[in-house]
């Protein structure tokens, strides 16, 4: 059996768990072996999360004016497929950081974008008079798809019980298909995504999961639901690989065009759309905030805000002296969990006793449940035909 040493927790930061005897650091970012206990290390000490986000960017991220070259052009081919419809495009509006700044970057291109957001009843009051100032001074279309109260409440109850890590792939996977559905419904080709290298590369595979596996949110509300999903917006991989190759709906990440400093970005969103900062990455939903601030570092053992800082770090936002000074500071404000905390629990309709019970139980892999298998693992046949398939998506991009 492995000896184990206990290293003396960051102040304010969440418990630790006993440490292995073989504990490292990344020597440029806040990541270690308790984060990821197979991480790997080249010789000047960098952990293989850093040469991920490398390769990344260099796949990825086009700044500059290689980047503006590129993303003139596909704004131009956006406002061609879009002519002499109302909308030549969609994008998600959260509030966020992300979402906020390609809502901008749209206007400025000259684009009529659908600006989508999607309301799961999580919403914070800031979060709401964010969208309203954005939609407004953009003078944008804005629609809220919300989500049956009833459902959702039901579904994240059924992930809670089923003890997975990535309670929110029941929102992140209703974003896409809602995207997708009124994408097809409208005409609209494009879809404008906030995804990006350089704040959201770095992410230990085990803290999340699948966003786009229908048939494993269908396992585990099967196992742990109490009530039939109707109306909750799922989307299958068929459905999916449909609505790219059939009816040519893509979806880019401009962000990967622009420069982007996540600091000088809040300032200009700040001035040019009222925007106001919620002090953490997603932290425009409230459920978000409890989950990142306390379901993850309690239950699971996890720090977000370590995969988030080393981002920054790696795309040379942040130094790693300021990212360890940034973890020193409480992961959630005791204040403001507690009111959080009661919040949740009455939202959820959970006692005390059976949300301390849930924290509880032993963590479970999201793959003890019915998982999506690709296209073509569920119909051979089909693999002759595959080179056909991305040839035609190459084709209409």
């Amino acid at each position: 059996m492995p000896k184990t040493v206990n290293v003396p927790p960051v102040a304010g930061s969440i418990p630790i768990r006993p440490t292995p005897a073989r504990y490292r650091r990344c020597s440029i970012s806040v990541l270690d072996t308790r984060d990821d206990p197979m991480m790997r290390f080249d010789a000047e000490g960098r952990c293989h999360y850093f040469h991920e986000y490398a390769e990344a960017e260099r796949l990825h991220v086009r700044a500059g004016a290689e980047g503006r070259a590129e993303l003139e052009r596909l704004a131009d081919n956006i406002r061609a497929t879009g002519r002499g419809k109302q909308y030549d495009c969609i994008l998600g509006l959260s509030g966020g950081v992300d979402s906020t700044y390609v809502a901008w970057q749209a206007k400025q291109l000259g684009l009529r974008p659908l600006a989508v957001h999607f309301d799961n009843g999580w919403n914070s009051e800031l979060a709401v008079g964010n969208i309203e100032s954005i939609v407004s001074r953009l003078e944008f279309d804005l629609f809220t798809y919300v989500i049956d109260w009833n459902e959702f409440r039901d579904l994240q109850l059924a992930y809670l019980r089923a003890s997975v890590v990535d309670i929110e792939v029941v929102t992140d996977h209703a974003i896409v298909a809602t995207l997708y559905r009124l994408a097809a419904k409208h005409g609209i080709r494009h879809i404008l995504s906030g995804t990006n290298v350089v704040t959201e590369q770095v992410l230990p595979p085990h803290w999340v999961f699948n966003k786009t596996d229908h048939v494993n949110i269908r396992a585990i509300h099967r196992e742990f639901g109490t009530s039939p999903l109707k109306t909750y917006p799922f989307m299958d991989l068929k459905v999916k690989k449909y609505h790219q190759i059939v009816r040519g709906i893509r979806s880019h990440a401009i962000l990967n065009l622009v420069d982007y400093n996540k600091a000088a970005v809040k300032r200009l969103i700040a001035s040019e759309l009222g925007w106001r900062d919620y002090g953490g990455k997603h932290h425009e939903s409230i459920f978000t905030r409890f989950y990142q601030g306390h379901i993850l570092p309690v239950k699971f053992g996890v720090d977000k805000r370590k995969a988030h800082l080393s981002n920054l770090i790696f795309s040379g936002q942040m130094t790693q002296a300021e990212a360890l000074a940034e973890l020193e500071r409480p992961i959630y404000n005791p204040a403001q969990l507690a009111k959080d905390r009661d919040f949740v629990l009455k939202k959820l309709e959970l006692g005390e006793a059976d949300f301390a019970e849930l924290m509880l139980r032993p963590p479970r892999p999201h793959t003890d449940f019915a998982c999506e298998r690709s296209v073509y693992a569920e119909y051979p046949m089909l693999r002759p035909f595959r080179g056909m398939a991305e040839l035609l998506k190459t084709a209409i991009k």
